[in-house]
């Protein structure tokens, strides 16, 4: 959906069928992503991970359409319905579906009604979990010592409860074999197999919750298929693959060796700060999640801020305090629309923490001092040894700032201290999120950068069991915050988010989460 795509003269809207792809958020193609970025109704399937919804604008519609096997939050009709009646009200519709639109979900069926009424439509394609699943787990759907193709079938039944299946057919392909929505049905499929003469010892192998961080891969064989699943407890959402091809499995076993295989991370910075944790987390194999739970809000008409870039032009701070990357970007912002970074040059930088230091090196700006250790008191202290009576400091920063920064700076004689509120953290924890049944699990961690994301978690989520929540917290100041409220904490030996993602690998180690198929 580019910026010239609009409603058409009629005022009807369009719908989009986008492929979620198989689990993990990052796998949904650019083109998905960009339809969903400008989507007003998203409706969404069972499939659906909770992590993609962070890719859908806040103000979006999003309606949830889950269907599992005996369980049809709504039926396939009412659906069509729905896709309808929204692109009639002119909006921008994005149905969204596990795996591919086309592929087993239904997607031909929900156009039919858009054809008969006029409504435009795209079809997105998606990464399906019958190839995707397998390959997460080390299985290469196709290898030439091994098969002549693959074929992909359902296991879902008839209405009489058989399958409609060729297993002669599939017995005498030497292809490999994969099912998917088969879990309810495993004993038909290997009967069907075994009574077309397929032999019993063909490797077979159970891919549970492919591409993301619950995923197992169970390895047995055809004969033995039913008895290992019954044993392990599996369950669906599972990809089933028959073929030489399933023994590799221990071959290729790439995402074990991962560090953080095993693990959700649920990253709860603002918006525009989480992408650069996400994908550092996302490279070491975890699966995340972003819950931005506070946003950064300007203060409006902000007229101290104004004067003080007035003053600051004409040379009047000799030190410019800033404490946060969103500091940075508020400060910058409002500075820029009077001036430019001349209005700088008057002026020494002070910068807290490694993401401040790195926001302002992106303006081309290098801050003149750091602390040793990134907190208010320390801060304080240190700079207040460069300071001399009679020196200015401006201190742009959020409007609930850490007061032990300026007592340190107040114990210089005669210094003056400008410290302007520049922007507010709103909690507004997004209401996808289901935060009882993502944090809570054991293989779930929480990952805080500041005191003000811990209360915005807490506003937002006031119902949680605090105390089932393993957080992984930078700095002192924000492990309190999360201790305060009965959290298990974990605490980064340095203020950096590189720091921050080897403290999660530590607690996960510790836990016994990582490096398994599990």
């Amino acid at each position: 959906m580019s910026n010239n795509e609009t409603v058409n003269t009629e005022k009807k809207g369009k719908v989009w069928l986008v492929g979620a792809g198989p689990g993990d958020v990052s796998l949904i193609t650019l083109r998905g992503r960009d339809v969903l970025a400008q989507a007003e109704v998203v409706v969404y399937d069972a499939l659906v991970r909770g992590g993609m919804m962070s890719l859908v604008p806040d103000d979006a519609e999003l309606i949830y359409a889950g269907k599992r096997s005996g369980n049809h939050t709504m039926k396939q009709d009412a659906i069509n319905s729905l896709l309808l009646e929204k692109a009639l009200e002119g909006k921008r519709v994005v149905r969204l579906k596990g795996g591919d639109p086309f592929l087993f979900g239904r997607g031909g069926e929900e156009l039919e009604l858009l054809v008969e009424n006029g409504i435009e439509f795209e079809i997105v394609p998606g990464v399906t979990s019958a190839f995707a699943a397998p390959a997460y787990a080390g299985i290469p759907v196709t290898h030439r010592d091994f098969c002549r193709g693959v074929s992909v079938m359902t296991g879902h039944r008839r209405s009489n409860g058989s399958l409609d299946i060729d297993f002669g057919a599939l017995a005498a392909s030497g292809n490999t074999l994969v099912f998917l929505m088969g879990m309810s049905t495993l004993d038909l499929i290997r009967d069907g197999l075994l009574g077309a003469g397929m032999p019993g010892d063909t490797p077979a192998a159970i891919v549970e919750s492919g591409t993301t961080a619950s995923q197992r891969v169970l390895t047995t064989d055809l004969a033995h298929l039913c008895e290992t699943a019954e044993e392990n407890g599996a369950k669906a959402p599972a990809v089933t693959v028959i073929g030489g091809v399933a023994g590799l499995a221990d071959v290729y076993c790439w995402r074990g060796s991962l560090p953080l295989n095993g693990v959700r991370a649920i990253v709860t910075r603002p918006k525009e700060l989480s992408s650069g944790l996400a994908s550092m987390l996302r490279r070491d194999g975890a699966e995340v999640i972003e819950v931005p739970v506070i946003d950064i809000e300007p203060v409006r008409g902000n007229e101290a801020l104004k004067d003080a870039i007035e003053l600051l032009a004409d040379g009047g701070y000799q030190w410019v305090v800033l404490t946060s990357p969103s500091g940075v970007r508020v400060f910058m912002d409002e500075l820029m629309k009077t001036s430019d970074l001349r209005a700088l040059a008057g002026s020494r930088i002070a910068a807290l923490g490694k993401g401040t230091e790195a926001e302002l090196a992106k303006r081309g700006i290098h801050a003149d001092m750091l602390p040793t250790m990134y907190d208010g008191r320390t801060l304080g202290a240190e700079l207040a040894k460069l300071l001399v009576p009679g020196d200015r400091v401006l201190i742009p920063r959020a409007a609930i700032g850490n007061k032990a920064l300026n007592r340190e700076l107040s114990k210089v004689n005669d210094v003056i201290i400008d410290d302007i509120p520049t922007y507010d953290t709103v909690c507004r924890g997004p209401s996808w999120f289901n935060a009882e049944k993502e944090v809570c699990e054991d293989d779930t961690f929480a990952m805080f950068t500041s005191a003000s994301g811990v209360r915005g978690f807490a506003d937002a989520y006031p119902d949680l069991d605090f105390s089932k929540v393993k957080a992984v917290c930078i700095g002192n100041m924000t492990a309190a915050e999360a201790e305060k409220r009965g959290m298990k904490v974990w605490i980064s030996e340095e203020a950096t988010l590189a720091a921050l993602a080897d403290r999660l690998k530590q607690a996960a180690d510790e836990l016994g989460l990582t490096g398994i198929n599990k």
